[in-house]
């Protein structure tokens, strides 16, 4: 005969595994029934960690133009565009100079350098406007590169057509081959400072 005590101590431990809470195990179809039963473990829901995609990211801090900074682009643009008339000017006059010298027309001799004065004055001026734009806008990092690069040209342009207008002026004169580097370097500058226009032209 079983002792009172081994039955209570038995019913408390099947009792007990009975109520204490585990994993729920839900049967899964198979296609055997030989083939044993896979088992799906539903635990409790957690907390969990957020995605990367959906932490919101750091926008960028706004840059404020002053005023007077779309003053000084709209006057750099208007004479960009009046440097091609004035470098037409400046090439087919200068073009007579050098093949004639002192034979050549009037209207070269009398275009030439009314030509390369309004071209430093439109070199000067903006270079004033682009170097002020360049720095008030020096936080902003859309376009940096392009206008850095605009920047770079336009003032190597600049050192060319003074060196031709100032020193090679003067010895272009009296000399003929004085005249084709004059020539030669107003050239280069030219071209370099339509790379530097077309830059910023396309870039915008």
């Amino acid at each position: 005969m079983i002792p009172i005590t081994d039955v209570a101590v038995g019913f408390l431990m099947a009792w007990q595994t009975a109520v204490t809470p585990g994993p729920l195990a839900l049967p899964l179809p198979s296609d055997s029934l030989h083939q044993p039963r896979a088992a799906v473990v539903m635990q409790p829901v957690g907390l969990t960690m957020a995605s990367a995609d959906t932490v919101p990211r750091v926008r960028r801090k706004a840059v404020a133009y002053s005023d007077g900074y779309a003053t000084r682009l709209r006057i750099h643009k208007i004479l960009s565009w009046g440097m091609i008339p004035l470098f037409a000017a400046s090439y087919f006059s200068g073009d007579q100079l050098l093949e004639k010298g002192t034979d050549a027309p009037s209207w070269a001799r009398n275009m030439h350098a009314p030509a390369a004065t309004g071209s430093a004055i439109l070199f000067g001026a903006n270079t004033v406007t682009g170097g002020w734009n360049l720095w008030e806008g020096r936080k902003d990092p859309n376009g940096r590169t392009r206008r850095i690069i605009h920047s770079v040209l336009f003032t190597a342009a600049s050192g060319g057509f003074a060196y031709a207008g100032t020193k090679l002026a003067d010895d272009a004169e009296q000399d003929l081959d004085a005249r084709r580097k004059h020539r030669n370097v107003a050239l280069g500058s030219m071209g370099v400072s339509t790379v530097s226009w077309l830059i910023m032209l396309i870039g915008n």
